[in-house]
């Protein structure tokens, strides 16, 4: 066995640790909910990344969220160039289905010719007030910064639609702008307590709730709250029983003798 000097050693020693710190600067952490959320850089919370959507960055964590299945089906409202039916079409495989859904005819062209080869993919056009699907016959309903597009006052009337939509064990996903960041500037998103009370209003239960680190954006996902059965009614406590009066017995009542 040759010998190996100690600079060799060195090198030997530190490249795991070079590499390992070079993959975390290119691959931030993404799962969210695993972070601490102490501020230990007063930047940590500033916009980075793309412009426009800052939140693909996050994708992992997001697919992670969603947690889709083989056969599940799911309808992308405001699917635009189809980059997230893209994605899911590789968990729910050739047996489930994406079905794509735009209110722009041209962008809805544009994803059949992209999507061609995946036909799980099913774009579509849909009305500003219904995703034109059955009842029941959803796993998952996504909306990627497009919620807010939704008709003016129709918030709650579509999440109520939804419910017919989505499967009773189904959810509903939101990513939205949180127009609070940003020293409150920006109209193109949802206050995110607007959004809960529209979700509380249609029978929506808020599950998960999370601002994504460095993008603006927060992630929420509802459930029916047909899920959350009323508690059990708290039985009302016995009253104390009083103890029953000892019956003498009879050399008790016998009169002693005079």
């Amino acid at each position: 066995m040759s010998h190996i000097n100690s600079n060799q050693l060195h090198r030997l020693l530190t490249a795991p640790v070079l590499i390992a710190s070079l993959t975390l600067a290119l691959h931030p952490a993404s799962a969210e909910s695993t972070l601490s959320t102490r501020i230990s850089d007063a930047k940590q919370h500033r916009r980075q990344g793309d412009k426009k959507y800052p939140y693909r960055a996050k994708s992992d964590y997001i697919l992670k969220e969603l947690d889709l299945h083989a056969d599940d089906v799911v309808v992308d409202i405001g699917a635009g160039d189809g980059w997230w039916a893209e994605k899911f079409a590789k968990f729910v495989g050739k047996s489930g289905v994406i079905h794509a859904a735009e209110v722009d005819k041209k962008k809805v062209e544009q994803m059949k010719k992209s999507l061609a080869k995946t036909p799980q993919i099913k774009p579509y056009l849909i009305e500003t007030d219904s995703t034109g699907l059955p009842e029941n016959s959803c796993d998952v309903a996504f909306f990627s910064q497009s919620y807010h597009h939704l008709n003016k006052d129709g918030h709650v009337d579509y999440l109520k639609h939804l419910h017919k939509v989505v499967k009773p064990t189904g959810r509903v996903v939101i990513i939205e702008k949180y127009t609070e960041t940003g020293l409150g500037e920006g109209t193109h998103g949802t206050r995110l307590s607007r959004l809960v009370r529209q979700a509380e209003e249609a029978a929506w239960v808020p599950v998960r709730l999370e601002l994504m680190t460095g993008t603006y954006h927060y992630i929420a996902i509802l459930t029916q709250q047909e899920l959350f059965p009323p508690e059990p009614k708290r039985g009302k406590k016995d009253p104390v029983k009083s103890k029953p009066t000892k019956k003498p017995n009879e050399k008790e009542i016998r009169s002693p003798r005079s």
